[in-house]
């Protein structure tokens, strides 16, 4: 019997999940990271050194996966493909392989198919999608420096901004400033300062502060609600050149992530600003998960050789 394995390379960790020919899926698991934004050669060898082994104890042999798909973070860079595909070998792994993007395998699984939209805001942004004809098209997703607009990182940023605006008086005193002084355990703009601008302190660090905009939002604080409608305003703005670019403006939009999911008030400003450019566009959640849309994947590549 034929399997295949998908692989979903965050951030943190890694989840696999494995089927077999018959579609059904016979082990999911967690591993270590292994993204080179963030992780070391070593540390990455090691994940996929165990992520191969316990594939192989589930097919009955690693020989009997046939297709494996990576989904991960970077790959636009080749030397990061070539990495992978080396450690994957070295593992012992030598079935059929293919590394492609977290977000294509993220769409994948959200629709269960290769075709249509979806928007993920969690720590950074990024809208992609895919019509039948099999164009691409995405908006977003360079990273917390120039982009990321309306991600967890994004709302985080603006929180601490609402705290030092508010502290001088270039907007009126808004409960944002409690929530952040205790989630810091501190008290003065200062110590704000030197969080943000400290050399340990990373963009994750940040996107964690963006939780409390909905305690602040649900007070009706003047200043949460200014950052959830420009959070929501510009996860549109990423949704809008995808549906235009592939003629997807009547097709379905998955939305996932943090600041979607359970962010209430981004959620409802979202929707709204959305019906208002696209009536007929309908919004979903994922069926499935981004390690199942790399197995997915998998089934396509291997039936397509």
């Amino acid at each position: 019997m034929k399997f295949v394995a998908g692989l979903d390379g965050g951030g943190t960790k890694t989840a696999v999940t494995v089927a077999n020919e018959q579609g059904l899926v016979v082990k999911t698991f967690v591993s270590g990271a292994i993204n080179y934004n963030g992780q070391d050669e070593s540390s990455i060898a090691a994940s996929l050194k165990e992520i191969v082994e316990q594939i192989g104890q589930a097919c009955g042999g690693i020989d009997n996966c046939a297709q494996m798909c990576i989904g991960a973070a970077g790959v636009s860079n080749p030397t990061v493909v070539n990495r992978l595909t080396t450690q994957i070998r070295n593992s012992g792994y030598q079935g059929g392989l293919h590394i492609t993007g977290d977000h294509e395998t993220a769409l994948y699984g959200a629709h269960e198919r290769a075709y249509g939209m979806i928007l993920i805001a969690g720590t950074g942004s990024i809208g992609l999608g895919k019509n039948k004809a099999g164009m691409t098209h995405r908006a977003g997703g360079y990273g917390h420096l120039i982009d990321d607009e309306g991600s967890g990182y994004a709302i985080g940023r603006d929180l601490l901004s609402a705290v030092v605006q508010a502290h001088d008086g270039r907007i009126p005193k808004t409960m944002i400033t409690d929530l952040v002084y205790e989630r810091l355990q501190t008290n003065s703009v200062q110590d704000i300062i030197g969080f943000v601008y400290d050399k340990r302190t990373n963009k994750k660090d940040i996107a964690a502060i963006a939780p409390m905009l909905s305690d602040a939002c649900a007070a009706d604080d003047e200043a949460a609600m200014y950052i959830a409608e420009k959070s929501a305003a510009s996860l549109v703005h990423l949704v809008i050149p995808v549906a235009e670019a592939l003629s997807l403006q009547e097709d379905c939009l998955a939305i996932t992530g943090s600041v979607l999911l359970k962010n209430t008030f981004v959620q409802s400003m979202f929707r709204e600003k959305l019906h208002e450019h696209y009536p007929a566009m309908e919004c979903i959640t994922p069926k499935s998960d981004a390690s199942m849309g790399a197995v997915l994947l998998a089934w396509s590549q291997l039936q397509s050789q």
